[in-house]
C-alpha cells in the first residue's frame, strides 16, 4: 500500500531498482534463491517487488509470477512461493524515479508475443523514452504501464521478429536505447543479462553448483551462497543456456560512466562494483575528508548506514576516536506516513536516535553521505546538540548536488537542491553546524583508487549523454 504524502519531497536519495535472475541447469526450483537475492537487494527499492519463473523442461511460454506493493517479506507468502515452480526466473525490487508508484508498474514485466514470452527486470532510466514510446504508439502499441521498462520490452519483442535469437534481439534493441539500463531477461530457454554501454549501474554474474545467477550487486550473490564469476561489461549482452555463458561485446565501444553514487551511497558496503570495493571507497572518502577538512574534535560519528564507513575512514586518518552515536530503527519502510507537516518534523527521530553517552560534552565530527534539501541534516545536528554535543562539524562524503540525475537516481531539479542556491557557508548556517566540508569533485577518482570511468553529472553538470529535452518522469497521461 502506498500512502499519499501531500507533496512531500524526500530529503534523501534513492536508487531505482535491483534485479536478480537464476537459471538452474539441473532443473531445481529457483524461487527461494531469487527470494533471498531480492532480500539482499532490498535497499535498492522498497516500493514494490516481483518474481517470475518458468520451467525450461515444460511447455514453452508458461510463466508463473507474483508481484505486489511493499517489501519482499510482505509480498511473498509461503503459499505463493510454493506455487512458483521453475528452474529459471527473474526478480525485481523497485523504487520509482520515472513512472508512478502503483501496482501496474511493478516488475518483472511478462510479455506474451508471437515468438513466445519474455520476463524482464530493469534497473536505470532511459533518456529517450518519450520518443521511443511515441514511435511504438503510432504503430499500434497499447501500453499497460507508465515505465520505460515496457518500452524496452516492446522493442526487444519487435526486434525478435527479425532476429535469429532472443539475445540478438536484445543487442538490436539496445542500439535504439539511450540512457541507463541493467537488464535481466528470461526467455523460455535462456537467461539474458545486458548492461548499457556506459555501465551506469552494476550487473554481475555468479554461479552456485550448476546454477548461474545475474544480480545487481555481489552482495546478492553472497546471500544466494554463490561464487562471483565476473561483472557484465558495459555494453555487453550475456546469454546463459544449457551450454553455459555466451557473450556479445559488439556494443562495448564507448567511454565508461559508472554512477559514482553507487560507491558513495547506493550499493551495500559488502559489494564490489567493477572490481572496486564499496567499503574501501567509503573508507577512502572519509580519509580524504580528514585530509581536506581537518578539525579539532573528540569523536567522529557516522549517520547510518552509509556514513559509518566514511566516518571510520575520517577517524583513522585524523587520529580521532570513532563512536557509534546513532541508534537506527531498521523497520521504518518507505511507506512511513507523513500526513501533516507537524508530523514530518518527527520522522527523523523515528528513524534515528542519539546516544548522549557518546556525544555529551564533546566536539563531534558528523559524517553523512549527502545533503539534498538540508532539512534532515538540520534535524540531526539539532539532535546531537540537544544530546550535549558542544560542537558539531559536518563532513559530507560527496560533493554538493547541483544538477538533476536522469539515469536512475532521484536527484531532484535544481530549485529543490540546497546547494543549487546556497553557498557552503550559507548551508552551514542553515543546518546549524559549526563547520561544513564536502568531498571535492577533484578527489572522486582518489576515492575509487584512481578509476576515472564514472559519471559525476549530479555534481558537475557534465552529462555523458545529452540530457532529455522533455520530461521523462511523467505518467504519459493524455
Amino acid at each position: 500500500m502506498m500512502i499519499e504524502n501531500n507533496g512531500y519531497i524526500p530529503d534523501e536519495l534513492h536508487e531505482e531498482c535491483g534485479v536478480f535472475g537464476v537459471y538452474d541447469l539441473d532443473g531445481n526450483d529457483v524461487v527461494s534463491t531469487i527470494y533471498f537475492g531480492l532480500f539482499a537487494l532490498q535497499h535498492r527499492g522498497q516500493e514494490s517487488c516481483g518474481i517470475a519463473v518458468s520451467d525450461t523442461n515444460g511447455p514453452k511460454g508458461k510463466v508463473r509470477s507474483c508481484k505486489g506493493m511493499g517489501l519482499v517479506s510482505e509480498v511473498f507468502t509461503p503459499e505463493q512461493m510454493e506455487s512458483l515452480n521453475g528452474n529459471i526466473g527473474v526478480g525485481h525490487v523497485r523504487y520509482s524515479t520515472a513512472g508512478e508508484s502503483s501496482i501496474h508498474n511493478t516488475q518483472p514485466l511478462v510479455l506474451n508475443y508471437v515468438k513466445g514470452t519474455l520476463a524482464l527486470a530493469h534497473n536505470g532510466n532511459l533518456v529517450n523514452t518519450p520518443q521511443l514510446r511515441r514511435e511504438l504508439e503510432y504503430t499500434g502499441a497499447i501500453f499497460q504501464t507508465t515505465i520505460d521498462t515496457e518500452v524496452i520490452a516492446y522493442h526487444i519483442a519487435r526486434e525478435r521478429l527479425n532476429s535469429k535469437t532472443a539475445e540478438e534481439a536484445v543487442v538490436r534493441a539496445m542500439k535504439k536505447l539511450s540512457g541507463a539500463y541493467s537488464l535481466v531477461i528470461m526467455s523460455p530457454r535462456k537467461l539474458i543479462g545486458a548492461r548499457d554501454p556506459f555501465g551506469f549501474h552494476p550487473l554481475c554474474i555468479g554461479k552456485r553448483d550448476n546454477a548461474y545467477i545475474l544480480a545487481s550487486e555481489t552482495a546478492a550473490l553472497n546471500a544466494a551462497d554463490a561464487e562471483f564469476i565476473r561483472d557484465v561489461l558495459p555494453g555487453e549482452v550475456v546469454m546463459i543456456d544449457e551450454k553455459g555463458i555466451h557473450s556479445d561485446t559488439s556494443l562495448c565501444n564507448q567511454k565508461i560512466a559508472k554512477c559514482v553514487f553507487e560507491y558513495i551511497y547506493f550499493a551495500r558496503p559488502d559489494t564490489r562494483f567493477d572490481g572496486v570495493s564499496v567499503y574501501n571507497s567509503r573508507i577512502m572518502a572519509g580519509r580524504i575528508l580528514a585530509q581536506t577538512h581537518p578539525v579539532e574534535a573528540d569523536v567522529v560519528v557516522g549517520v547510518p548506514d552509509s556514513g559509518n564507513a566514511a566516518a571510520l575512514g575520517y577517524a583513522l586518518e585524523a587520529g580521532i576516536p570513532f563512536g557509534m552515536a546513532f541508534v537506527k530503527n531498521s523497520y521504518v519502510g518507505r511507506t512511513f506516513i507523513k500526513p501533516k507537516q507537524s508530523m514530518r518534523a518527527s520522522s527523523v527521530r523515528i528513524k534515528l536516535n542519539v546516544l548522549p553517552e557518546v556525544v555529551a560534552g564533546k566536539r563531534v565530527v558528523m559524517i553523512d553521505d549527502s545533503i539534498v534539501r538540508g532539512t534532515t541534516s538540520a534535524k540531526i545536528v539539532k539532535m546531537l546538540k540537544s544530546a550535549g554535543a558542544t560542537e558539531v562539524h559536518v563532513r559530507i562524503s560527496s560533493p554538493p548536488f547541483l544538477y538533476p540525475c536522469y539515469f536512475g537516481t532521484d536527484v531532484p531539479t535544481g530549485d529543490q537542491l540546497i546547494a543549487h542556491k546556497h553557498s557552503v557557508e550559507e548551508i552551514r548556517d542553515l543546518i546549524g553546524a559549526d563547520s561544513l566540508g564536502y568531498l571535492s569533485v577533484e578527489r572522486l577518482s582518489d576515492m575509487l583508487g584512481g578509476d576515472t570511468g564514472f559519471c559525476d553529472a549530479c555534481f558537475t553538470g557534465n552529462y555523458p549523454i545529452e540530457p532529455p529535452s522533455e520530461n521523462i518522469r511523467g505518467e504519459y497521461e493524455q
